[in-house]
């Protein structure tokens, strides 16, 4: 069966199972819109949190990164920060959040911090955090529709859409959960099989993970020795050994990753899923397994797929390819515009380069895991299961910020502040309008994105870093934090990392083509923008800090609350505050 019918053929079922899954998982009320009903097993929300989590920047992205921007070794950064936030959540924030007992983080910090005015801060705070995130699944949903559909970008992006818009506003939280178990399954079957194919074919060895490690059946050469004599001979820093700016900038933009991970609310939210606080640390315990099965995977995926790339174009050293004689996946991938080639010296040659003056081939980050298959020239059921597992990583965490962004309007905004007399079939109705709207501006962001996936997705993180962590963590770990405090620590974080962006906003995201040698030297202490985030939360808790000290200590009843969330009685209960 030819690849685009068969690609249709797996990605209309799993959309078909998707809808399936929400039509039967409707909510019913706003606790099942919200939190689900606040009874999903640990170990399904575990694995929902995972889908949720591995976005079209894990699934598309990261591998890409990993293997062109940040050269390997540089690529730690991603695997340390955005699993090392799963252990600040199931030790930090998971269980005291859960036994708090509300829907929304919003909600958190408006009772905790007794004040309108931080909700309505806390809002504002998720909603740019959750709105920057969610423009990179929306490129990710296009950019796997228009190569393995063969439609339009536009198009590609409108379907996503539809289907988010259906499966998210129908079945609310409660419907996304049971879906994401559906995406969870397919992604990381589409993550996997591909690479294990691969391990096999170039080491013998089918564990990917150990295949990286291992040496090729070609020459009994160690897959990262040929590697690195690869990308040298071609003017690229050894692979094993090249970082991404300098040592102080690798630790911050692995810590900017750590707390964004443990502040983004769409991650937050699925712990008032679950039935107790038992529940919620073991659902971080669980969700972060279910991701280990990626991230150890992605740095094999990342390699060997570099080394593919670069062995097709260039068989041998110097022996460069005719651009007439390109294998069909060059040809199907240049006409999505993400693969492009020049011919500088009108010899028809492919010939890929780190010097600009000499390349050739620009090879954008966002192919390296989709184009993979077709590189190693897997079968056709395996390329399209790919198709459908990018587009399941990209829809699975588009609908959890949706519904984070929606939440906040209607819970946050509307029950919370403007309507407190609302009745819940009104509240109901007001959400699902909320997400209708909300599917509209991501999808215009879609659109017009500022930059590639993985780009939007790390600065998301910086802003939830900045902002909304260190208010959640005063919140639960200092009685005397109050109002004053909490609201001019997020506004300093998030206000101090945006005008860093911004004022850096030529060189704002890492790009295919950038390499050690394009770091801009007037970075504050070196420190890239989308590692900011790190910096902005000291700025926060400096500033809570110290504003906290020359203002009034909260009421006694809201540091009994204090206590009682961090107190371990009555664990499996939630509050009735």
């Amino acid at each position: 069966m030819e690849l685009q019918t068969l690609t249709y053929i797996v990605v209309g079922f799993t959309f078909a199972t998707y809808i399936g899954i929400a039509i039967w998982a409707r909510a019913g009320s706003t606790k099942e819109f919200y939190v689900a009903g606040g009874g999903i097993h640990p170990i399904a929300n575990g694995m929902a949190t995972g889908a949720d989590w591995m976005s079209a920047a894990s699934f598309i992205s990261m591998a890409g990164l990993i293997g062109f921007s940040y050269q390997g070794y540089g690529g730690s950064v991603f695997l340390l920060g955005w699993t090392g936030g799963y252990v600040l959540l199931a030790m930090c924030l998971a269980p005291y959040l859960r036994k708090f007992g509300k829907f929304t983080v919003p909600e958190f910090i408006g009772d905790r911090y007794y004040s309108n005015t931080a909700k309505v801060v806390a809002v504002i705070c998720l909603i740019l955090a959750s709105v920057t995130y969610v423009i990179g699944q929306m490129k990710g949903i296009g950019v796997a529709f228009s190569r393995f559909l063969e439609t339009s970008y536009e198009a590609g992006l409108t379907a996503g859409m539809v289907i988010v818009f259906i499966y998210a506003v129908l079945g609310g939280m409660k419907g996304i959960t049971y879906t994401q178990i559906a995406q969870y399954v397919v992604l990381i079957f589409a993550y996997t099989i591909p690479a294990v194919f691969i391990s096999l074919e170039l080491t013998g060895n089918p564990i990917p993970q150990l295949g990286l490690g291992s040496t090729l059946v070609s020459d009994g050469t160690y897959v990262l020795d040929k590697l690195n004599q690869v990308v040298t001979e071609l003017g690229f820093a050894e692979y094993t050994t090249s970082t991404r700016g300098s040592t102080l900038n690798m630790f911050v933009y692995t810590m900017s990753l750590m707390i964004g991970t443990a502040g983004l609310p769409h991650v937050i939210i699925r712990f008032f899923t679950v039935p107790s606080v038992k529940g919620a640390r073991q659902s971080a315990g669980w969700a972060l397994v279910f991701i280990a099965i990626l991230y150890t995977t992605a740095p094999a995926v990342a390699g060997m797929a570099r080394l593919n790339l670069m062995s097709t174009i260039e068989p041998t050293p110097g022996n460069y390819l005719a651009y007439d004689e390109r294998p069909q996946w060059f040809k199907n991938w240049e006409k999505t515009g993400l693969l492009q080639y020049e011919d500088k010296n009108d010899d028809g040659l492919i010939q890929y380069s780190a010097r600009a003056d000499n390349e050739m081939v620009k090879v954008d980050n966002d192919i390296l895991v989709l184009a993979n298959p077709e590189i190693a020239k897997l079968p056709n059921w395996v390329i399209a299961l790919v198709a459908a597992g990018g587009l399941a990583a990209a829809l699975s965490t588009a609908a959890g910020l949706l519904l984070a962004i929606s939440s906040a309007i209607s819970h946050d905004l509307l029950k919370g502040i403007i309507r407190p007399d609302i009745s819940e079939k009104a509240e109901l109705n007001a959400s699902r309008i909320a997400m209708g709207f909300t599917v509209l501006l991501a999808g215009y962001l879609g659109f017009n994105p500022p930059d590639f996936a993985a780009g939007t997705v790390a600065l998301a993180f910086g802003l939830a870093a900045s902002s909304i962590f260190p208010a959640i963590m005063l919140g639960i770990f200092y009685k005397r934090m109050n109002t004053s405090g909490a609201v001019a620590g997020m506004l300093s974080g998030i206000g101090v990392t945006l005008f860093y962006v911004f004022q850096h906003k030529g060189i704002m995201f890492v790009k295919s083509t950038s390499f050690l040698g394009d770091m801009d030297p007037n970075w504050f202490l070196g420190i890239e923008p989308n590692a900011f985030g790190a910096v902005g939360a000291v700025v926060n808790f400096v500033v809570a800090f110290a504003v906290c000290k020359m203002t009034a200590e909260p009421p006694k009843h809201v540091q009994d609350l204090v206590d009682f969330i961090r107190s371990p009685h009555g664990a499996g209960e939630s509050s009735s505050h």
